[in-house]
Formats: structure tokens, C-alpha cells, sequence
């Protein structure tokens, strides 16, 4: 098995950036609004290796398609060319609020 070439770090940061895109494709279900631009998206980052971690949350801890979100994003994430495997986690730390939409998010919502 060969070892694999480590990323550098604007390697990395490029990467980071494919994968918010990508994750600027899902949508929660019930809002038109993509999960990026909703707030869900707390951190982006590529290790060395070219695993992409994200941490996210969900709009409520009781989401009736939370498990199905995340099954997206994992495959999103391990779909961006480059990456070689998704690590998604789920917290509630601190829990989400429509203050944590973007600017666009929330004028797509009728919040502002």
C-alpha cells in the first residue's frame, strides 16, 4: 500500500471551499433555504490526510429527517474530488437560532 502525499495547507483551505459549496446544495427539507446559508454549517475543515470533517447542527434536536441530513452530508462531503473520507458530527452546541442565518437566508425567509 503506498502512503499517500500529505495536502499543504492551501490545499487544504481550497478544499475546505469545495465543501461548503457542495454542502450549499442540501437543503433542510423543510425550508427553502440551503443548510450553509441556514447557519447549520459550524466548522469546515481538511486535515492533511484529506478527510473532510464538519461539524453541524439541525434546526431542532427533535428533526424528523436528522438522520437522513446527515447521510447527505456525509455523501456530499466524500463526493468533493480530492477528499478521501466524510466525518460528519452532529452537536447542539449551542443550539441553533434564526440569528445564526445568513443575511440572504434570512431575507429569503421574510426575517428581515
Amino acid at each position: 500500500m503506498s502512503e499517500q502525499k500529505k495536502l499543504t495547507p492551501p490545499e487544504m483551505t481550497e478544499l475546505e471551499t469545495d465543501i461548503m459549496n457542495a454542502l450549499k446544495t442540501v437543503y433542510d427539507p423543510e425550508i427553502p433555504v440551503d443548510i450553509y446559508e441556514l447557519g447549520m454549517i459550524y466548522e469546515i475543515e481538511v486535515d492533511p490526510e484529506a478527510v473532510g470533517h464538519v461539524i453541524m447542527t439541525l434546526t431542532s434536536p427533535n428533526c424528523p429527517v436528522a438522520d437522513s441530513l446527515l447521510n447527505e452530508v456525509r455523501e456530499r462531503v466524500a463526493m468533493v474530488p480530492g477528499i478521501t473520507e466524510s466525518d460528519v458530527e452532529l452537536t447542539f452546541e449551542p443550539p441553533w437560532d434564526k440569528s445564526m442565518m445568513s443575511e440572504e437566508a434570512q431575507l429569503e425567509l421574510g426575517y428581515l
